[in-house]
């Protein structure tokens, strides 16, 4: 599998420190270069070891496959609704968005360390925000957007995609409406929702356009964020845990992470999907934790030669398969190349974790196979 990573950049986490609310917080002492989250805490553990069995990808050579044939999947992008303003926007997104405040409880007074954003998912109360923002502390509260204090209990977090759920028992929540990424391209726009630095006055809102989609973020050395939606839309600290906004204002992606590099930030933002966001949150409310799906096979990049002598990705070459793994029991097999999951083409590596964190687990899944027969495998739980 190939990586490429961008030079001097840094991945930093976005919760803001209650002892400098209008300062961004110094970004853990790390080598240049290195890729880190964007909160206090740096949080989610790489999958390509424990899903799908691939663990060090990134120094194995690439997979070339002579003029294979391989099946294009084509999907239809939803009609677009109307574009909304940025102002009819924010009148509309700004009342679901929170501040998330982490600390301890001191003598039955809330001591605060750290903040963060959160979204409103619902009229019961419920609130998604990163992992690494909920763990920030061992006590945490929410601040509406009408300046209402409550205190917040942990329903679950997922540290591999860096969500969490808290609970506020409160009145009046306007939730957020989801959205979809399938429609996003590059150069679509976006507005980006959260409480930066910890401001007092309620959240802030900016504007910019998708930069990139797919984007794989290694924030530590087993820590990496796939199928990450890259914005312009300025981010900053305290923004961890915010709403990224299509132009119809509905939720497509969780505020999550930041490049900066030894000058300082460099205006890349990062979003987990939405359809991650649904699936993870709606498992912790379910059952107050969430699952992923393992495969249970050692996979590559897979290349093919191009009539001009170049190489384009193709799909996913199976290395090795794991006894007795639900992959082993389906009957893939080493050398096969994977190119679709439930009709979602897939072409690298990253593609295939991605699908997977999306699917989770819990039902069939159909993979298709260059050169032959659909393959369907139930993923076990990672």
């Amino acid at each position: 599998m190939q990586t490429n990573h961008t030079t001097h950049t840094t991945f930093t986490s976005e919760t803001t420190s209650s002892g400098s609310r209008h300062r961004a917080p110094s970004a853990p002492r790390r080598a240049p270069g290195r890729f880190l989250a964007l909160t206090s805490a740096l949080v989610l553990a790489g999958v390509v070891g424990g899903l799908v069995g691939a663990a060090t990808h990134e120094d194995q050579p690439p997979v070339v496959i002579e003029q294979t044939q391989v099946r294009h999947v084509q999907t239809a992008a939803p009609a677009a609704a109307s574009a909304l303003d940025p102002v009819t926007i924010g009148e509309t997104v700004i009342p679901s968005i929170v501040t998330v405040e982490v600390g301890s409880d001191s003598g039955g007074s809330f001591v605060q360390t750290g903040s963060g954003s959160g979204v409103v998912l619902d009229r019961n109360g419920n609130i998604v925000t990163n992992h690494h923002v909920a763990e920030g502390g061992d006590a945490a509260r929410v601040v509406l957007s009408d300046g209402r204090i409550y205190e917040a209990e942990l329903i679950g977090s997922d540290e591999l995609t860096d969500l969490a759920v808290l609970r506020i028992s409160a009145s009046g929540l306007e939730p957020i409406t989801f959205g979809t990424t399938d429609g996003l391209t590059v150069g679509s726009p976006t507005i980006a929702v959260g409480s930066p630095l910890g401001l007092d006055g309620g959240p802030s809102l900016s504007v910019g356009v998708v930069s990139a989609l797919g984007r794989e973020v290694q924030t530590g050395p087993n820590t990496v964020l796939y199928g990450m939606i890259q914005t312009d839309a300025p981010i900053t600290s305290g923004s961890s845990g915010g709403s990224l906004v299509d132009s119809t204002g509905a939720l497509v992606g969780i505020t999550t992470a930041v490049g900066v590099s030894n000058i300082g930030v460099e205006g890349i933002g990062f979003a987990t999907p939405v359809e991650i966001v649904e699936r993870v949150t709606a498992e912790i409310l379910a059952t107050g934790s969430a699952t992923h799906a393992l495969l249970g096979i050692n996979g590559a990049t897979a290349y093919e030669t191009t009539d001009d002598g170049g190489m384009k990705p193709v799909g996913v070459a199976v290395r090795s398969v794991v006894a007795a793994s639900p992959a082993s029991e389906a009957g893939i097999s080493t050398g096969d190349v994977i190119t679709a999951l439930d009709d979602v083409e897939i072409t690298t590596m990253d593609d295939l974790i991605t699908e997977l964190r999306r699917t989770g687990t819990g039902r069939v899944l159909e993979l298709s196979i260059a050169g032959g027969d659909p393959i369907l495998v139930i993923p076990a739980t990672a």
